[in-house]
């Protein structure tokens, strides 16, 4: 497999039949985006979501649910998630999703979960998709730091002798006689008569 077929490998994470996507005004306060504030008549449109992650990135694509055609996607970037998937503040089944154009302009839309258990998945989706990214990058790491500690502190070293080489070794000569330990202990006086 060439590097640029396992780029374009993608896994899906969770498929939702419908959901709906909302027009949502600027947001009112630092602290988030409130899906009561988003009038039944925001809606912008309604089909499929997907969740599919590649290598590190995941893609939250809104199709439509006959054609497939795209509606929109929202990129999600390593470390990222915060600033391109906000919960709402006062429903768990309401977020907020930063789409792109791909030529770096992008917009904020509500998004709309009918059951509850649906917003659990979506958010267990982009959970396992981190998770899967944190994996790879510290199987990576692991890798290269085994490869860079892979040191030979044994060199293999020919100690063979060369033709012509010679080893000399001095032997010392045994002690002579007299000073091992019997004639010790008979100088010190142990061993005389008297």
């Amino acid at each position: 497999m060439s590097f640029d077929e396992e780029e374009s490998f993608e896994h899906t994470l969770l498929v939702v039949r419908e959901v709906t996507v909302y027009k949502i005004p600027p947001r009112s306060t630092s602290g988030g985006y409130k899906c009561g504030e988003w009038l039944q008549s925001d809606k912008i449109w309604s089909g499929r979501l997907r969740v599919v992650s590649c290598k590190d990135r995941c893609e939250i694509r809104l199709e439509d649910p006959n054609s497939a055609e795209l509606f929109a996607a929202c990129f999600i970037y390593p470390g990222q998630r915060e600033s391109s998937v906000e919960p709402a503040l006062d429903s768990s089944r309401y977020f907020v999703l930063k789409i792109e154009d791909g030529n770096g302009k992008h917009a904020f839309i509500g998004l709309g979960f009918n059951e509850r258990n649906e917003a659990f998945d979506f958010n267990v989706a982009l959970s396992d998709h981190d998770k899967y990214v944190s994996r790879e990058n510290e199987k990576e790491a692991s890798e290269k730091n085994a490869t860079d500690s892979l040191i030979d502190i044994h060199p293999a070293v020919n100690h063979r002798l060369k033709e012509g080489e010679t080893i000399r070794i001095n032997i010392q000569p045994k002690p002579s006689s007299g000073t091992g330990m019997l004639s010790a202990a008979a100088l010190s006086g142990g061993g005389s008569k008297a």
